[in-house]
């Protein structure tokens, strides 16, 4: 065992904050449709597979999201994962909402807007949302998705985009 002294200096937010600026994520783009056939989608670094049996993913939102309110039980969604190549498509999501789908290839699957260019796509249904505080979990259960040819995955890293670099183990 190690003594070293830890002076934990960082409360609350701040400590969230400083550490989830040290903690690379995956980018990706969560989609769906509004009731009225508009499309919707933003840009997320919290989607995490949150079981293979039943197949299920989460993710993270704002309740005062401009999105958050279409993402009801069983609306479709689609969860793209991105690559370095998708990084304008990334930022143009994350963008103002009026802007979002203007001037991007995207096509119509079961009603929920597609970005055919990201290196994988989950098609699914909302299971459930679990609200807290401000924010809320989305679940969502899968139901099928695609896959393209591999490319340097995009990550965010301290308030910016990146990529994996060197290999340094493989985890069997």
């Amino acid at each position: 065992m190690t003594n070293q002294s830890t002076d934990f200096n960082l409360f609350g937010a701040d400590a969230l904050k400083a550490a989830f600026r040290r903690h690379a994520s995956g980018v990706a783009i969560i989609t769906a449709s509004t009731e009225d056939g508009v499309p919707i989608g933003f840009t997320a670094t919290s989607v995490t597979s949150l079981g293979s049996n039943p197949p299920l993913v989460s993710f993270n939102i704002a309740q005062g999201s401009s999105s958050y309110a279409h993402l009801v039980e069983g609306a479709n969604v689609a969860i793209h994962t991105l690559t370095t190549e998708n990084l304008a498509l990334s930022q143009k999501l994350a963008g103002p909402k009026e802007d979002r789908f203007k001037d991007v290839e995207y096509s119509l699957v079961s009603g929920v807007p597609v970005f055919p260019q990201t290196s994988a796509v989950l098609l699914g249904k909302v299971r459930t949302r679990l609200e807290v505080a401000a924010n809320a979990v989305v679940v969502v259960d899968v139901i099928s998705g695609f896959e393209n040819s591999e490319a340097e995955p995009l990550l965010y890293y301290r308030r910016g985009y990146l990529t994996t670099g060197e290999r340094l183990a493989d985890n069997y």
